[in-house]
């Protein structure tokens, strides 16, 4: 990629007059030419100024001598700067001539100016174009009226380099950055395929990892000592370094290594658009993209101190699946808005609770159409009057879902006692849980059985822990046993695992920490859409409109499948 070098130095007050009359007349400058000369190299144009054999430039006419004295009474700082081009780009570009130098600084100097801390009015700057070898360059001085303004720093240097670059290779990089940018489509559409096909199996994987689970021992054991808010920035330094050990460890999980490989993949891609010089991999700890898993790590350990019970149910099929071909790519949406308008009518014809029911997760699952949950719970409410156990459990999830509880419970227990086994799932969670309502260990247990004994096994799995922590209720290995297998029997992974480490020492509350990480890794990277190049925004209505178009196609509104945009903007 082609480069603007950039030097700069500094020359002490009073020093400055010898070094302008140096790079004014030394050889191998371009001097601009007299008035005959001038003339013709400006097209004729008649009202040119001398500007007596040398070669110094800047806005205006430059007369040497008076450079030279306002430079040497000058008390303040003056800078020195040298931009320099390969000599196939400066010809290729149009600067290997002074007047090429002259039109680009004259254009950013109100920028360079900036970059320096000095106010556009006071910036003073002249230059010398020298045409020498295989690098031809301008050799400038810069300086401030008042001797007080003015002050470069490496953030500055590197503005004014960017600026000139900018200008310079403005068609080129724009060229550049259009194959860069079809590349890296292409390539992110590869990585988003095996990203989702490595977050999938991240959240059904059961992470098996005796380094994690010591650590995150040790880590708990601390935390009962830590006062005020248990937050990764509250932590002290010993703490902190703690859980940046347990996120590296879970970076050695295979799933995560590969998904952090494909990311840092992204990430070097993105960063050769501006720079050549290789991106630095630091450890998954230290990327601040990531940062959210490590509180995730300081609540894991919190939850494993306090001896919260967990339920890992997110995976947890409780509604039958959706046979409907609204995710079919070939059904355009007009289509699927007439057959919803025809649900619709049918449905104010027959109060038919089965197509209430089927509109209401049409709009709460936004399936052809943008999600509404004031819609999903009209028809919903419409089929649980009706009798629709199926529908009495959607309505009470989507109130409990919005915090209406109280509103929740009776279409829960409504839905229970038409035997919906997940309805008494969830009515055992709660009791066994205390949210939202009075913890009773003993009702929990009723609800759970009841689900369990309809071969719900999910509440299979949570007795059969129950009985094996013997927390809530009193351990008893038998009953842990046969609910665990129960539940494993029908293919319940978490249930098999516990049977696989019963005879085990290790601490079954522990057992799964690594793989609640595991699943937390997965939400993050979910949520984390591959970087996107420079300059690629997208406004809202665009965004809306894409939204539609993806619900459309089936994905779910909080996904990120084939995102390419950074936004909405503002």
């Amino acid at each position: 990629m082609p480069k603007l070098i950039q030097k700069s130095g500094f020359i002490k007050p009073g020093k400055a007059a010898g070094y302008i009359g140096y790079i004014a007349t030394r050889d191998g400058v371009e001097k601009l030419p007299g008035p005959e000369g001038y003339v013709e190299y400006m097209a004729m144009r008649p009202d040119a100024e001398r500007h007596n054999g040398h070669g110094l430039f800047s806005s205006q006419p430059v007369d040497l001598n008076a450079v030279m004295k306002e430079a040497e009474r000058h008390t303040g700082p003056v800078w020195t700067l040298i931009y320099s081009l390969r000599r196939e780009d400066a010809a290729r570009l149009g600067y290997d001539n002074a007047k090429g130098w002259q039109t680009l600084i004259k254009a950013h100097q109100v920028e360079l100016a900036t970059a320096m801390k000095i106010p556009p009015e006071q910036f003073r700057w002249y230059a010398a174009y020298h045409d020498e070898g295989e690098h031809p360059h301008i050799h400038m001085t810069v300086w401030a009226d008042d001797p007080k303004q003015g002050f470069l720093t490496k953030e500055g240097i590197k503005a004014m380099r960017s600026v000139l670059t900018n200008s310079i290779f403005q068609d080129e990089l724009y060229s550049l950055y259009q194959r860069k940018d079809i590349s890296y489509k292409d390539l992110t559409a590869q990585a988003r395929a095996s990203l989702r096909k490595l977050v999938s199996k991240m959240e059904n994987t059961i992470c098996d990892s005796p380094v994690i689970e010591m650590q995150m021992l040790h880590l708990a054991d601390k935390l009962k000592d830590v006062k005020g808010k248990k937050q990764y920035g509250y932590l002290k330094k010993p703490l902190k370094e703690q859980v940046d050990a347990i996120v590296d460890e879970l970076a050695k999980v295979p799933q995560v290594a590969e998904c952090f490989e494909i990311w840092n993949r992204l990430r070097d891609e993105l960063k050769s658009y501006c720079k050549d010089a290789p991106r630095q991999h630091l450890p998954l700890s230290q990327q601040k993209e990531f940062k959210a898993i490590k509180n995730m790590v300081i609540q894991e350990a919190e939850s494993l101190r306090l001896g919260v019970l967990t339920f890992e149910d997110n995976q947890m099929a409780d509604e039958p699946p959706d046979n409907t071909r609204f995710r079919d790519p070939d059904i355009s949406n007009e289509d699927k808005r007439s057959v919803i308008k025809m649900l619709e009518r049918d449905c104010e014809d027959s109060s038919s609770a089965s197509i209430a029911y089927r509109l209401g997760r049409i709009w709460r699952d936004g399936l052809g159409v943008i999600p509404d949950d004031e819609k999903a719970e009209v028809w919903f409410h419409r089929a649980a009057e009706a009798g629709h156990s199926g529908a009495q459990y959607a309505l009470a999830k989507l109130l409990h879902k919005q915090d209406r509880i109280s509103e929740a419970i009776p279409w829960f227990e409504q839905a229970a006692e038409n035997e919906y086994p997940f309805a008494s799932y969830q009515l055992g969670k709660l009791n066994l849980s205390g949210e939202s309502v009075s913890k009773d260990t003993h009702r929990a247990v009723e609800y759970l059985t009841n689900a369990a004994e309809q071969d719900c096994a999910q509440a299979q799995y949570i007795l059969g822990k129950l009985y094996l922590l013997g927390r809530d209720v009193e351990q008893d290995s038998t009953m842990a046993e046969y609910w665990l297998a129960q539940a494993a029997r029908q293919g319940h992974e978490y249930a098999q695992f516990f049977l696989d480490y019963m005879e085990q020492n290790r601490d079954p509350s522990v057992l799964l920490c690594a793989t609640h990480l595991l699943c937390s890794m997965a939400q993050i990277i979910r949520d984390t859409p591959p970087p996107a190049p420079p300059g690629i925004h997208i406004d809202r209505k665009r965004f809306q409109q894409l939204m539609e178009k993806k619900i459309a196609m089936g994905h779910k509104p909080d996904d990120h499948e084939e995102q390419g945009y950074i936004g909405p903007t503002m």
